[in-house]
């Protein structure tokens, strides 16, 4: 009977305040919108940060005096070392072949001869797509083979790690500063809605009611305000990004789409989370000092 009366309670304290739990409503439902396209962005730099990661390749330009079974030999093993994805060859006669797709030359017709070497394209997974990692599979390589010719961009590798450590950085104090500043402003506009039914608590701490009884019914009361902040958060991202940037920006739609299907039951679970945790906290509180 306790039971159903704290969840009834809880449901029915909404309609009773409608004010204040609007308010809350709102204050969470902002809040939740400003870090769900924080959140949006974010992830969605880190996707093609990640994806500019799959594209990191080694060129292996393979010497005259290697053989052709050396070759397949030193592909093999290349084949076999920790982040190596895919090693493609890339024969003379194919070397000549993009020669003249890019440069609209025959290359064997200008010098009478084929001067291009046979060599393998390395692509590696993501996460060895830095610098340092990057370093310990050139070194694996050239220990095959002495004489090898490995090239790679190290500048834009370089300039690559560095500008996506001081966005990780700038993400996680933004997100960290956005987070607090939520989870703050949904528990002061919580704790002003439970001071306005002051009497009410009085009058059940006079009769007896113990602590978690009182507390009850606000903190039911606090996540189903936090469900509908999350909810209507969820609804504003998705019209923002599924149908005005769909409509009008597509380009950036391609770029923020996939990171928005997980933001979605992120901002739920969050607006539950922080209505639940506010009102804990601010019922606690009051309780506390009355």
């Amino acid at each position: 009977m306790n039971l159903f009366f704290v969840i009834r309670e809880g449901f029915s304290g909404i309609w009773r305040a409608k004010l204040p739990a609007a308010v809350t409503v709102v204050v969470g439902f902002f809040a939740l919108v400003l870090l769900g396209l924080f959140a949006t962005v974010s992830l969605s730099f880190f996707d093609i940060i990640e994806e500019v990661r799959g594209r990191v390749e080694l060129e292996v330009f393979f010497p005259d005096r290697v053989s052709d079974e050396a070759v397949v030999t030193l592909r093999g093993n290349i084949e076999k070392l920790d982040g190596v994805r895919e090693v493609g060859y890339i024969s003379r006669d194919s070397a000549a072949a993009v020669f003249r797709q890019e440069f609209g030359k025959d290359i064997v017709e200008i010098l009478g001869l084929n001067p291009l070497p046979r060599s393998a394209k390395v692509l590696v997974n993501p996460r060895y797509a830095a610098p340092d990692s990057l370093k310990g599979i050139v070194t694996a390589i050239a220990a095959y083979e002495p004489g090898l010719d490995i090239r790679y961009n190290k500048v834009f590798l370089k300039q690559l790690e560095d500008n996506a450590r001081l966005f990780t950085v700038l993400t996680a104090g933004s997100g960290m500063l956005i987070a607090v500043a939520t989870i703050v402003l949904v528990g002061y506009t919580i704790r002003l809605a439970i001071y306005s039914r002051q009497q009410k608590i009085k009058t059940m701490r006079l009769v007896g009611a113990a602590n978690w009884f009182i507390s009850a019914p606000y903190i039911i009361e606090g996540g189903i305000q936090g469900l509908l902040s999350g909810g209507f958060a969820a609804l504003a991202i998705y019209l923002l990004s599924d149908q005005l940037l769909l409509r009008y920006e597509p380009g950036i739609y391609e770029v923020l789409h996939p990171s928005t299907v997980y933001v979605y039951p992120v901002l739920v679970g969050l607006g539950f989370f922080l209505g639940v945790f506010g009102s804990s906290v601010a019922v606690r509180k009051y309780l506390r000092k009355a």
